[in-house]
């Protein structure tokens, strides 16, 4: 990374001047979120403006309790702001109803997330298919959806298997193809590989950039690891709560050149984690909130 780059609205510069394009996708003007525990008041954010654009990959990094959940939340609508404005595709969300932000979360946000998320007892098809059905598309279609979305991650001959049946990197691909099934403006990863080997990690990154580099999704990833956010083409940093670092990725590291030089994994390492989680959500893949 560069930490020269100027931490204000480096948006603009970043990600091949994707700035190029008039609307941001992602469009945060001065953006707070406090939290009412009793008599004590925690403030996650405080006054964050921040301008992503269509086509760019960034990696959201902070230490634990810096900030960057929170934003995540507010970025897929899972919450709102206590204060300041959100504009998704141009559209202010910041005051959006439950009711409204779950269907803005439908229609234009795809959510990936380090446990998977997948009902264990539901094929790799029929976990995808899930957000077609609280999307309200006609039965007809979702069939085709789904397997049109698994063989965007190469897991097409996989779609009748269940979770279990699966490798860690095999599920997070039926999650990532979970993501996609309903054609998102952009797509929220939270440590997606956060549960996987370095390899399948890289894997994942391929995926990922590929969704960004040849199909132009948004992508926006959190992630604790230097190295995987060497895969985006911008990283921002939380602390206190606040960005202090919107840097563009210099040398940024391309999946599909790293991947042969990684070692193989042996049959033993293919196997499903023991910690894959699963939810019924019906929020696209989106977690209940608490």
């Amino acid at each position: 990374m560069d930490s020269r780059t100027p931490s204000s609205h480096a948006s603009r510069s970043a990600a091949d001047q994707t700035s190029t394009q008039t609307t941001p996708t992602i469009w945060l003007e001065n953006v707070h979120k406090t939290y009412d525990l009793g008599e004590i008041q925690v403030h996650a954010l405080r006054g964050v403006s921040l301008e992503i654009y269509p086509g760019e990959f960034v990696a959201v990094m902070g230490a634990s309790g810096s900030g960057k959940s929170t934003l995540m939340n507010i970025l897929g609508c899972l919450d709102r702001p206590s204060r300041g404005k959100y504009l998704l595709d141009g559209k202010d969300v910041s005051g959006l109803t439950k009711d409204e932000l779950a269907a803005i979360r439908s229609r234009k946000i795809g959510f990936v997330f380090q446990q998977f998320n997948l009902l264990p007892r539901t094929s790799a098809l029929e976990n995808v298919e899930l957000p077609t059905i609280y999307a309200g598309i006609p039965v007809e279609e979702r069939d085709e959806r789904a397997r049109d979305a698994l063989n965007r991650v190469g897991l097409a001959e996989r779609a009748g298997h269940y979770p279990s049946q699966l490798s860690g990197g095999q599920q997070q691909r039926v999650a990532i193809a979970r993501a996609l099934v309903n054609s998102p403006s952009l797509l929220l990863a939270d440590e997606p590989t956060g549960n996987l080997d370095s390899r399948t990690s890289v894997e994942i990154m391929e995926i990922l950039q590929g969704l960004n580099d040849e199909h132009g999704l948004t992508v926006v990833i959190v992630t604790h690891e230097p190295d995987i956010a060497r895969y985006a083409k911008r990283a921002i940093e939380f602390r206190d709560g606040r960005l202090r670092k919107d840097v563009a990725i210099q040398d940024r590291l391309i999946a599909k050149e790293v991947l042969p030089n990684l070692p193989a994994l042996d049959e033993e390492d293919l196997g499903p984690p023991a910690n894959a989680a699963s939810t019924d959500s019906n929020n696209g893949g989106a977690p209940h909130q608490e």
